[in-house]
């Protein structure tokens, strides 16, 4: 009893710098946001004005609306192409998949500032490919503008798509061989087979990264802040315009704007949980 007790004892303390890590980093932080959030501009007085100033002002109610859009938008078309491209990755020899892989591992890893003056330098005003088409007369990037509402979902799309890649491949691996065999003998045609069992196969796969690339569309800072600065209005960038501007330095207001983005976090870690639930019978 004592040799276990000791051996529990000698865990626990390995985990202590873990724990005083969590607690140092991300729970100290979230309950200084939240607690901030219920100040006033002065700092002392206790109130929610700081919430009922973002519910009635237009200007963050639309940072809000396009946060959720970007991310709508970029999370749906991400794992469109995902799911297609991780099909046709499957298609290939087992040793191009792992280099193929490989690749989505080190993109899925390429964002934020490097990401947004990559696509500048490629597709910027005086970017390489754009000045190349120019030159040899098939300007097809004429009507295309990079700091644009469009270029900006362009580039979350980018960096996107990778993690998605990398998180639908592996459900694939599910779908045995011998499952369209049966299907094929039973009078199943390809179709058939992915609409009744491919498809719910992998449903709970594309559910779980949906909500993986939504929360990471909505705090994505450095890449939006590269590319448009504060052209335009997004949850991210008006929260650090407000905690760490050199204009208007309100951080009480930040923090109630980091509450409900934070909220709107755990809402889709939520949506997904319940979506997980109604598709796979093991965690009912």
């Amino acid at each position: 009893m004592r040799k276990i007790k000791k051996q529990k004892i000698y865990l626990l303390a390995l985990l202590l710098p873990f724990i005083m890590f969590v607690i140092g980093f991300e729970i100290g932080p979230l309950v200084a946001m939240i607690k901030n959030s219920f100040y006033a501009d002065d700092g002392i007085q206790v109130t929610i004005d700081q919430y009922i100033t973002i519910f009635k002002s237009k200007f963050y109610l639309q940072a809000i609306q396009n946060s959720l859009v970007i991310s709508l938008f970029s999370a749906v078309t991400s794992v469109i192409i995902a799911v297609i491209a991780a099909y046709s990755i499957t298609k290939f020899s087992q040793k191009i998949q792992n280099r193929l892989l490989m690749i989505a591992n080190m993109t899925s890893n390429f964002e934020g500032i490097p990401l947004s003056f990559s696509f500048i330098i490629l597709l910027g005003n005086n970017g390489l490919f754009t000045l190349l088409f120019s030159k040899i007369g098939g300007d097809v990037f004429a009507d295309f503008n990079l700091y644009s509402w469009t270029g900006l979902i362009l580039v979350y799309i980018y960096f996107q798509i990778p993690l998605a890649i990398m998180l639908i491949y592996p459900s694939y691996q599910g779908i045995k061989k011998q499952w369209k065999e049966a299907s094929s003998l039973l009078g199943g045609s390809t179709l058939s087979f992915w609409l009744h069992i491919g498809i719910p196969v992998l449903l709970p796969s594309i559910v779980g990264t949906f909500s993986i690339l939504f929360a990471n569309s909505m705090g994505a800072y450095a890449t939006a802040y590269a590319l448009v600065g504060s052209n335009y209005n997004l949850l991210s960038l008006q929260i650090a315009s407000l905690v760490a501007s050199d204009v208007a330095l309100k951080p009480q207001l930040g923090s109630a704007m980091g509450v409900l983005l934070a909220a709107t976090m755990i809402g889709a870690m939520w949506f997904n949980e319940r979506m997980m639930r109604r598709i796979r019978r093991d965690l009912r």
